[in-house]
């Protein structure tokens, strides 16, 4: 079984205060900026993980890539995932792909599927992605892909099997659970309970080292530059408004780790010195 896993590199939660919007780009900068691989992205690792490690029980080949669309600066994330587990990574990173929204991230994405494809001299089996990314949010890439692509797709799964050539997935859908069986190719997003994504000993780190990981930038792709990045996105940034505050604002606790309780406490230490 042939598995390639999207993964994105997104700003830390806990340094969303030193992000800012460039005035000119409106684009989100992100150098200088810790980076974490995207929380639901590192589970659908893991169920790759999971099910190479079914698959080659059973005596068949199985193998996991790992593509990513970001900057070069982000390349040790995909060094991460290739500690995890994973057996090869790709990197598409080009300043002509920056400021792309989902519909011109997903086609250079498909583009680079198709690459990856044609030089390992076979499709990929299932494509697994995380159900949305912690910046974006917007669950609309690994559907755009799988459209792209033309296969079948399947978002909010929360858990995953295969039975011989039968693929067994199950959505989270409002109130009810959707079990879907199947043959053939898919992408497959999944959501954070599905698993909890094992940590990195020392020996993936050295195993690492050795593993392929291979960027492409647009020279490479030779992709349509009106395709990709803002010129390739319909949907185009607006008008930038700082609100004006007018009152100077501070936070009420200092832990990250600090509860709701320890909040009110805080506002009630504040009225108190307000005479109320």
């Amino acid at each position: 079984m042939k598995i390639l896993v999207l993964v994105k590199p997104v700003p830390d939660p806990e340094k969303y205060n030193e992000l800012r919007i460039d005035p000119e780009s409106k684009r989100l900068v992100r150098e200088g900026v810790q980076s974490v691989i995207n929380p639901t992205d590192k589970n659908a690792l893991e169920a790759a993980l999971a099910l190479r490690g079914s698959r080659i029980a059973e005596g068949e080949e199985s193998s996991i890539t790992v593509l990513s669309m970001a900057p070069e600066f982000s390349r040790d994330k995909l060094v991460e995932c290739l500690a995890m587990g994973a057996d090869d990574a790709y990197m598409l990173s080009d300043k002509a792909f920056g400021g792309a929204d989902t519909y011109a991230t997903s086609y250079v994405l498909a583009e680079g599927v198709r690459k990856i494809s044609a030089e390992k001299g076979c499709d990929f089996d299932l494509i697994l992605a995380g159900n949305e990314s912690a910046d974006g949010a917007t669950a609309h890439v690994p559907v755009q892909l799988a459209e792209w692509l033309g296969i079948t797709h399947i978002s909010r799964v929360c858990s995953l099997e295969t039975e011989g050539k039968t693929l067994r997935a199950v959505k989270r859908s409002e109130d009810v659970l959707l079990t879907f069986e199947g043959e053939g190719q898919a992408v497959l997003a999944v959501t954070r309970d599905i698993n909890k994504p094992r940590l990195i000993n020392a020996m993936g780190i050295v195993k690492a080292r050795k593993k392929p990981l291979t960027i492409w930038t647009n020279e490479d792709m030779k992709l349509d530059e009106s395709r990709i990045g803002l010129k390739g996105s319909p949907t185009q940034p607006g008008k930038l408004i700082t609100p004006d505050l007018g009152r100077a604002g501070q936070p009420l606790v200092s832990d990250v780790d600090a509860t709701a309780e320890d909040a009110a406490k805080a506002i009630r230490s504040l009225l108190g010195k307000e005479g109320f």
